[in-house]
């Protein structure tokens, strides 16, 4: 028994000033994330938009979902709700009642990604679990407010619990599911999957297009990624040399996605891949981290108590580490309560990623859905999986307007052509625009082709004079499939929705 709890302390243990480091990036990456969403307020969550709320509860909803944001379809409504989450989240990363502010962060969050799940992709799954798991972590324990209110002073910076362990659990598993799912030959035997990726013009970066004109490399590049994300999670479980091998994945996993986020157009993916594995830093590491801050905060306070302006530090003031909060550990019950709830969780989560490898025996039973679905306890890792997307092209938006004239929305107004844009991924405003036009061309989606159709021809005739204004709008998809050795298919033109008003 010793032993085990050894273990499990050593593999399972989380330095409260990491954890509090990754408070502030997950709170700045959900503030960031807000920030994107807002300026499309009427186009993504008002029945004005690109999904009223009855189109909605018809074709995308849950019976197990909820949304705060579905409950009106006025943009002046989502304001509100916008403004009540930025406001939480500022309160997350400034570390003020921190609890209260991570359960309101991932309530909002949960409710607007049910609200359109048309957008969505596989970060924002990250991104809600992270704060899931945050309601139980001590992630206010330091650089924050309530640090600094707080009167007690630190003795041990090491933190282990159910929570701890959901959370080392999570990011872990994050990577292996997914090389797990990516069963196709493009990454097991081929090594073509980078290739293919990156002649997806839609996503290609700058970085991308460099790498793109080594084929060795890039194959050498796929089998590494593919190696890393299957077997590389396991270091966390060894109980040796911990630092070493906490700082090995660390490492390994920045610079992973700091690789893709300079070669593919993955929205704030990467950032928020980044501030999952925040938490993991080592002791040793913050003792030096945290050196160099009580420095920086020296020579500030030497100059505010010139100004007469003195403050406690938020590093000097820190809460004594326990199990749990010195609040709660005080009562034993809500404290095993809290880490028997916690478990059931981790649990449901890891059962619902075994569900998502297609064995009949994984799968988790209908009458036990509800309960990993209304918190969204469920997870897809399945990116690039089991192969790459062939298919690419870019969108023609022809309209036809009150003067006989013949124009693309997606160019400002010029004459539609068939001739590839020069950068077919600045055709997208951001990353959930270009989730949305991927997720327009599948067939079970073909239901919101009109509202996007007439969404964008009221926008371009709100803007435009009468002579200007379209009334007759076709959305065009050029599609071009990649084949081997730089080759593609011959371009393909399908209209996939034309409307008039």
């Amino acid at each position: 028994m010793h032993l085990l709890r050894q273990y499990l302390h050593r593999v399972f243990y989380t330095d409260t000033r990491a954890l509090s480091f990754m408070r502030i990036w997950v709170a700045s990456v959900l503030l960031l994330d807000i920030g994107i969403r807002a300026t499309d307020l009427e186009a993504h969550y008002s029945n004005m938009g690109i999904l009223p709320l009855h189109a909605l509860h018809a074709n995308a909803w849950n019976q197990y979902f909820f949304s705060f944001h579905a409950l009106s379809g006025l943009w002046q409504f989502q304001l509100i709700l916008f403004a009540v989450a930025a406001i939480a989240a500022v309160c997350l990363l400034l570390g003020y009642h921190t609890r209260w502010a991570t359960f309101i962060s991932w309530i909002l969050l949960l409710s607007l990604q049910n609200r359109n799940p048309l957008i969505s992709q596989s970060g924002d799954s990250l991104l809600r679990m992270l704060l899931f798991w945050g309601m139980f972590l001590p992630w206010h324990r330091h650089y924050s407010i309530d640090a600094r209110r707080s009167l007690t002073s630190p003795t041990n910076t090491h933190y282990l619990s159910v929570a701890s362990a959901a959370y080392i659990l999570q990011v872990a598993w994050v990577y292996v599911f997914t090389a797990l799912l990516k069963s196709g030959p493009d990454w097991t035997t081929d090594g073509t999957a980078l290739y293919y990726a990156l002649s997806l013009d839609q996503i290609l970066m700058p970085g991308g297009r460099i790498l793109y004109q080594f084929p060795l490399l890039m194959k050498q590049l796929t089998h590494a990624t593919y190696f890393l994300e299957l077997w590389l999670p396991f270091v966390l479980l060894i109980p040796w040399r911990n630092t070493w091998f906490r700082m090995l994945f660390f490492l390994a996993i920045v610079g992973l996605h700091i690789g893709i986020s300079l070669s593919l157009f993955v929205g704030l993916f990467y950032l928020i891949s980044i501030s999952a594995v925040m938490g993991l830093l080592p002791t040793p590491v913050m003792d030096t981290v945290d050196r160099y801050l009580k420095k920086g905060y020296s020579k500030l306070h030497k100059r505010w108590a010139r100004l007469g302006q003195g403050m406690r530090s938020p590093i000097e003031v820190q809460m004594h580490l326990k199990w749990t909060s010195s609040r709660w550990s005080e009562n034993f019950p809500l404290r095993y309560l809290r880490e028997g709830l916690v478990l059931v969780a981790l649990l449901l989560a890891f059962w619902w990623n075994l569900s998502t490898l297609g064995k009949p025996y994984f799968q988790v039973p209908a009458q036990l859905q509800w309960a990993a679905l209304v918190p969204r306890l469920d997870q897809n890792w399945s990116m690039f999986a089991p192969n790459v997307f062939k298919d690419d092209g870019w969108y023609v938006l022809e309209g036809i307007t009150n003067g006989k004239q013949k124009v693309d929305l997606n160019q400002q107004g010029k004459e539609p052509d068939t001739v590839k844009p020069a950068s077919v991924v600045s055709l997208f405003k951001n990353d959930r625009w270009r989730k949305y036009s991927e997720n327009f061309l599948f067939v079970p989606n073909a239901y919101m082709r009109p509202y996007y159709c007439f969404y964008l021809m009221r926008r371009w005739n709100e803007d435009h004079p009468k002579n200007e204004q379209i009334n007759e709008l076709s959305v065009v998809y050029m599609k071009e499939y990649s084949l081997p050795d730089y080759k593609t298919a011959p371009i393909q033109r399908e209209v996939l929705c034309h409307c008039k008003p």
